[in-house]
């Protein structure tokens, strides 16, 4: 018996596509971790307007935390800046470095910056974005393509150390000993060299 589908002239069937979860992360033209830095941007060279500098927790400990930095970040991505968001959970490098920006006062995550020039919080941010001030605030900083997911880290903007694997251990043949390694962070990770630049 014959497939009654068969029947239908081939200009009615719908080709087949993936589903755009499938394709939404996926750049056929970008660089892989391989690549030297130098060459990441080869057409245009690197952008040298400022980035957005956005300090912010990946941890879920502190639910409402977790919800500001998710909703920061949403709203800088709809705006299509670029944006370097450093995890405090992941290095704390960045909460000694957020902790000299603001000189020492008390602060709540997330915090956002353009060069050393402070924007605010997540109430500040969502604020000035609802004025429309935002928008116009970041006019001159670099754009990137929300959708933009690097290859490296798949957007977690860290790798394991290449130097000793994400173990925080070298072994020194000349001391034939272990040593800490100088690497990476507490974590064993280092930043990715893709897309922290």
């Amino acid at each position: 018996m014959a497939d009654p589908s068969d029947d239908a002239p081939a200009a009615a069937k719908k080709p087949f596509s993936l589903p755009r979860s499938f394709t939404y992360h996926h750049h056929p033209g970008r660089p892989s971790i391989a690549k030297p830095p130098s060459t990441r941007f080869a057409a245009d060279g690197p952008d040298k307007r400022p980035k957005v500098v956005l300090y912010s927790t990946s941890l879920r400990g502190v639910r409402r935390t977790f919800d500001d930095c998710r909703s920061v970040r949403a709203i800088l991505r709809g705006l299509r800046v670029a944006v370097d968001e450093r995890d405090v959970s992941l290095d704390a490098a960045f909460r000694r470095d957020l902790q000299a920006a603001l000189k020492g006062r008390p602060f709540a995550l997330p915090q956002a910056f353009v060069g050393a020039r402070w924007i605010g919080g997540a109430e500040e941010i969502r604020q000035m974005h609802e004025a429309g001030e935002l928008a116009k605030m970041l006019e001159g900083v670099a754009r990137q393509d929300p959708a933009f997911v690097c290859h490296g880290c798949g957007g977690v903007r860290f790798v394991p150390c290449p130097t000793c694997s994400g173990s925080r251990k070298v072994f020194i043949e000349e001391e034939r000993r272990l040593r800490r390694c100088v690497e990476c962070n507490e974590n064993g990770l280092v930043r990715c060299p893709d897309c922290c630049y």
